[in-house]
């Protein structure tokens, strides 16, 4: 199961971005999505996950900000970031768990999209 975002780039603080994430291949069923970030020098973490029925769950300094959403139908991921802030300045990853045809489940990461914002 291959994983590609896209959407990132660089913005001015205050201002907003959406990622794209379209997950392809043999894919049956995505049971959960997610976003995860990475700052330089730091660890990967979370920014939001969604389930298949949409249930959502955010990390507490980006539940006000950001929107996750997805598109069961088009395997897509979606995060609206808005009012962002230098420190969101990070390479954001997409995740997805599920199970492949013939029952094989997987976990697959994206490549990493940048987003860059400027004081």
């Amino acid at each position: 199961v291959q994983l590609v975002e896209s959407g990132g780039g660089l913005v001015q603080a205050g201002g907003s971005l959406r990622l794209s994430c379209v997950a392809s291949g043999t894919i049956f069923s995505i049971r959960a999505m997610g976003w995860y970030r990475q700052a330089p020098g730091k660890q990967r973490e979370l920014v939001a996950r969604i389930s298949s029925g949409g249930n959502t769950n955010y990390a507490d300094s980006m539940k006000d900000r950001f929107t996750i959403s997805r598109d069961n139908a088009k395997n897509t991921m979606y995060l609206q970031m808005n009012s962002l802030k230098p420190e969101d300045t990070a390479v954001y990853y997409c995740n997805a768990e599920g199970t492949e045809y013939f029952g094989s489940p997987f976990v697959s990461w994206g490549q990493g999209t940048q987003v860059t914002v400027s004081s």
